[in-house]
């Protein structure tokens, strides 16, 4: 869409439904979009978790609406974060992969797809449709579409990357953000929100709060390290193994036999010539929870505040994740290593959910979504509603009585029947990463969900998979030669999803080959003589 008709239709919104009145705009509900980077379903305490302590999540949980099949569309930050946004699926938008993205290997046989490397300037956010209906917007933390967010319906921003969440903490945030020696990246984020919220308790606002918690590095608040070492020795010793190896489902199966020489032999060329990935087993990262329960405080000071402006039963809040956790590290690590290196490079466990950060599977992109609605929400209630990333943008439209954008957010359902307790069916959810992942060496691939199937195709050798999520959560009993007509149904919808919304796909290796345009390729150091 040129930037022509994109601005035609923002003005179009304006002219045919016009800011509202003071006292219409009153009656706007604010909305406080909590999203948490790299946060695991299963890492909350309502959602399982007797490791970490989330007293405020769980609060929340109990006062709103817990949503149990929440799905991210990417199992990655920027694709998901740019649905949110769009309402459009990674493959329709072309932005399919985290910015700037993994290189190329010499070891793949394929090719990484053409992708965009940053959010299309003619999509209309949500931000932008909010700001038009005379909402005050802020986005802070980690927006990560390579974009200014005050470009795309932002008033005001304080974004950018984490080096440490230890003061200095790097990039913009040194000079954006005010803090001193001792201050804590979490802490001092949220003060920011509290002080936009404080200077627009008068008109409605839009709060992106995009924490960069709990993404690595992994870095927990000092005094809630300590707590959790503590508790952590107090406890029995947890049964099972700390970590297992999982294959690319796309290669040839391994037999336990080699899966445990493999283990043994703790080799990084040894794995990457069998294509094995460590995942965490268990929830045991003292710095890992004092990240998770800061954040948790945020979301405490967030709230308190809006109860002491006399804001609290106007205002929406979302509380999710942008994928699942990353339980399999970030690049190949061996975990022959202190304890210490350990928890700095593989954060939780996903379990009962298979795989992590960076797959498929549902530990990658099953998250935690907790909605409170004042008023329509009923308190401590739970939804088994499908829901995923597009969705927030009509849903939230509907929430504040605002029209739809059905041409913008076409990927989109909204999920306010779910909210209000009625019957909702969302149908199939898409899933496309046409890429190679930094955490693990599975083949680039999709997946479609369609009721309680969950069907996953790899693009390298186009081995399929088949789950029945209604009995097998943790994804272990391949149902693929099984249920023949399921694979077939499912595969063929998946085939015209990408037909429709022309996702680019991987593509072979050749002598004459060349990258894909947007594709990351890492020119080899030249040695100095």
């Amino acid at each position: 869409m040129p930037n022509r008709l994109r601005n035609f239709l923002l003005l179009l919104c304006l002219v045919v439904f016009p800011v509202e009145s003071n006292s219409a705009e009153q009656a706007r509900p604010n909305i406080i979009f909590f999203l948490v980077d790299d946060l695991g379903q299963r890492d909350i305490g309502c959602y399982g978790s007797t490791f970490h302590e989330t007293p405020s999540i769980d609060q929340l949980a109990k006062e709103g609406m817990r949503f149990t099949n929440a799905y991210s569309t990417c199992h990655v930050c920027s694709p998901s974060r740019a649905s949110i946004l769009t309402g459009k699926y990674p493959a329709r938008t072309n932005l399919t992969e985290w910015l700037a993205g993994r290189p190329e290997r010499d070891y793949e046989p394929l090719h990484h797809a053409e992708k965009l490397t940053a959010l299309p300037d003619e999509e209309i956010t949500l931000a932008e449709i909010l700001k038009s209906h005379g909402y005050a917007t802020a986005n802070y933390g980690k927006a990560h579409v390579r974009r200014d967010p005050t470009t795309y319906g932002f008033d005001e921003e304080i974004t950018g990357w984490v080096r440490s969440y230890h003061y200095p903490f790097g990039g913009d945030y040194n000079k954006k953000l005010p803090a001193k020696k001792g201050d804590y990246y979490t802490d001092k984020l949220t003060d920011a929100a509290l002080d936009f919220i404080e200077r627009n308790q008068d008109q409605p606002f839009f709060v992106h709060l995009e924490h960069f918690a709990v993404h690595d590095p992994i870095q927990g608040r000092p005094d809630l390290v300590e707590k959790y070492r503590k508790k952590l020795a107090a406890m029995p010793e947890q049964k099972g193994p700390d970590f297992i190896l999982e294959p690319n489902p796309d290669g040839p199966p391994l037999t336990e036999e080699e899966l445990k020489a493999l283990a043994e032999n703790d080799d990084p060329q040894a794995h990457q010539d069998a294509r094995v990935w460590w995942v965490k087993q268990k929830q045991d990262n003292a710095e890992f929870a004092g990240m998770l329960e800061a954040t948790d405080e945020s979301l405490a000071r967030i709230r308190a505040k809006l109860k002491e402006l006399g804001l609290e039963e106007n205002t929406l809040i979302i509380f999710t994740a942008d994928n699942g956790g990353m339980s399999a590290s970030n690049q190949y690590r061996g975990i022959h290593h202190s304890r210490e290196m350990l928890d700095a490079r593989f954060a939780s466990s996903n379990l009962p959910l298979r795989g992590a950060k960076g797959w498929n599977y549902e530990g990658g992109i099953r998250v935690p979504l907790i909605v409170h609605w004042p008023g329509q929400t009923e308190p401590n209630s739970i939804s088994e509603a499908i829901v995923t990333g597009t969705d927030f943008y009509p849903t939230l439209l509907e929430m504040a009585n605002l029209p739809a954008v059905p041409e913008q957010h076409v990927d989109g359902k909204s999920f306010v029947p779910a909210l209000k307790g009625e019957d909702y069916e969302r149908g199939p959810v898409y899933w496309h990463f046409p890429h190679y992942s930094n955490h693990g060496y599975q083949s680039p691939g999709g997946a479609i969900r369609s009721g309680d199937f969950k069907l996953l195709e790899y693009y390298e050798n186009g081995t399929v998979q088949l789950f029945d999520l209604a009995n097998d959560i943790g994804e272990h009993n391949n149902l693929a030669e099984e249920r023949p007509e399921i694979v077939a149904r499912l595969k063929k919808q998946f085939e015209d999803w990408r037909d429709e919304v022309d996702a680019k796909m991987p593509y072979p290796k050749t002598a004459t080959s060349k990258p894909a345009p947007g594709a990351r390729v890492v020119t080899p150091r030249v040695k100095s003589r």
